[in-house]
């Protein structure tokens, strides 16, 4: 048995202010030696929402959902949260824990695939954390979640949804972040990434053709990333006929800027532009059934199912 005293909500962050954005966009590409003027190209995309990126009011909204189905399956333990790149930063956080005498921590990450940026760079940040905090608690990242029904069965519903928003023979089109070819762990998260659109798909739309796409990509233009790019790929849906589709952001557990620019305002005015009817399913965001999983998982992990990772074992 593993005793855990805390669980920790940890989280990529975002800006909550204009003033914040630009400091953000230079947490977030530090060490990548991005110029000024990129970070200014892509800070236009914050400020269109006045400088706000949902995914810290969707953090808060969470934890306390996380806290709501804690009280109401008996599970006394405090909850706190922590982000990479924007406060309250995860440093931080490991202090607050420290303090409070925490002494073990399961974290629930809002990611729900393996690959280097969605998993490992995760665990990289808690080692990081804990040695920047010195004799902090010990802190287990509970395991990917791609395939649990927490995550599937708000996405089947949400897809369910937009597709009745649409006229008959829409198409299912599932987005996820792209990364570099280069990029260690690619295959085991594309491979994820297709498992969950095929239960999804299943679910909502059973026997029906259904499409794996990527958005947000970034870096140096002869850097091969993974492919097709959403809006190559609506182009050639509007060319073999196609005339609407349900876009489900399945590579996102919350709807933060990514979706609400990438999808929301590029994906749907490239649709538009193409006389393609269409509609962005929803994400798990608070669904009680998301919120949920962060107790099966840590149950799970408690009775000793050897599925959690640390950058530390015991």
């Amino acid at each position: 048995m593993t005793s855990y005293d805390a669980l920790l909500l940890l989280s990529f962050g975002g800006p909550e202010g204009p003033d914040d954005v630009i400091p953000f966009l230079e947490n977030v590409t530090r060490g990548r030696n991005i110029p000024r003027a990129r970070l200014e190209k892509v800070g236009e995309n914050y400020y269109r929402f006045g400088g706000v990126s949902p995914i810290n009011q969707l953090c808060r909204d969470l934890k306390a959902a996380i806290e709501a189905d804690f009280a109401a399956h008996g599970v006394d333990l405090p909850v706190y949260w922590g982000n990479r790149n924007w406060t309250p930063y995860l440093a931080d956080t490991v202090r607050e824990m420290k303090a409070d005498g925490i002494t073990r921590a399961a974290a629930f990450v809002t990611s729900a695939y393996s690959g280097y940026s969605t998993n490992d760079q995760y665990l990289q940040d808690i080692a990081r954390a804990r040695d920047e905090v010195g004799d902090a608690p010990v802190i287990d990242k509970l395991p990917v979640y791609s395939d649990r029904p927490g995550f599937v069965e708000p996405f089947a519903d949400a897809a369910r949804d937009a597709l009745g928003r649409l006229p008959d023979g829409a198409r299912l089109v599932f987005t996820a972040h792209s990364v570099p070819l280069s990029q260690p762990n690619r295959e085991l998260y594309v491979a994820e990434l297709e498992e969950a659109a095929r239960a999804v798909a299943a679910k909502a739309a059973p026997g029906e053709p259904w499409d794996l796409v990527y958005q947000s990509r970034s870096g140096a233009p002869g850097q091969p990333w993974l492919e097709p790019q959403i809006d190559d790929h609506l182009e050639k849906l509007h060319g073999d006929g196609v005339r609407a589709v349900a876009v489900v952001p399945i590579g996102f557990v919350s709807d933060h800027m990514e979706v609400k620019y990438d999808l929301d305002v590029e994906a749907a005015e490239r649709a538009g532009s193409l006389g393609l009817a269409f509609a962005r399913a929803a994400t798990p965001g608070t669904d009680p059934r998301f919120a949920a999983l962060a107790r099966e998982l840590l149950t799970e992990a408690r009775a000793g199912t050897p599925q959690t990772e640390t950058g530390e074992r015991p």
